[in-house]
């Protein structure tokens, strides 16, 4: 069993997006997964309310929330024995004890970024006390990257790869900037699940991630790049 935390200090780059994703491509490959939701808004929780019965299950956690009656802290959260993937959506904000916590807790961490300036300038702080503070890297925890709604042939898109050129932490998928992610959501699905041949080339960063994932199961040594993984077409 792997917990992977989906993280960064910057609000809005996608952590939901990519925590519900990937559950439910993990989900989708025929892999018992649980949802932990860390952050106050919940958006997690949400996305699998409006979740079809008739999709693979996908297991909740609100981690925020108090237990319900005639329940204890240790059974909220605790987790089944064929469960393979734990996938922690975080809030945004982590810093000092908050954020050691989350990264003692996880086994990988997977960091969205967005193209912009504000985001990667951000993100480069939230890296450094993900390092220095976190002692990410001391504690044999592999990082690696997701560059989050991206568009190919944009200035926006070259400053971002730039930047990542400069950290020692792998990119290891590019997910598009599309309705279909949009969609997905409000139906409380992954891109993978949905039935439009205009989504097929969404599936791509998904299987990525989870290579590098399921790559680093079992070991603690730095991550490499999957293969495959490649700007968005």
């Amino acid at each position: 069993m792997l917990k992977i935390a989906v993280m960064n200090s910057k609000g809005g780059c996608g952590k939901t997006t990519v925590t519900t994703n990937l559950a439910s491509y993990c989900v989708s490959q025929g892999h018992a997964t649980d949802l932990f939701d860390f952050d106050t808004q919940g958006s997690s929780i949400q996305w699998l309310k409006a979740r079809d019965p008739a999709l693979p299950s996908i297991r909740g956690v609100a981690v925020q929330e108090s237990p319900a009656a005639g329940t204890t802290r240790s059974w909220q959260l605790r987790i089944p024995e064929q469960t393979r993937y734990v996938i922690q959506d975080t809030s945004a904000g982590h810093a000092g004890f908050d954020l050691v916590d989350r990264v003692n807790e996880a086994d990988l961490i997977l960091v969205p970024v967005l193209p912009s300036a504000i985001d990667i300038r951000s993100t480069a702080n939230f890296i450094r006390d993900l390092l220095l503070v976190g002692k990410a890297r001391s504690r044999n925890k592999a990082i690696a990257i997701i560059a989050n709604r991206t568009r190919v042939r944009t200035r926006s898109l070259d400053m971002l790869e730039r930047f990542l050129q400069n950290l020692d932490i792998p990119v290891i998928a590019y997910v598009r900037d599309t309705q279909n992610y949009v969609r997905a959501a409000a139906q409380g699905m992954g891109v993978c699940e949905l039935a439009d041949r205009s989504a097929q080339k969404d599936i791509a960063p998904w299987a990525d991630i989870l290579g590098w994932i399921q790559n680093h199961e079992g070991e603690t040594a730095t991550p490499d790049v999957p293969a495959g993984c490649a700007r968005p077409a």
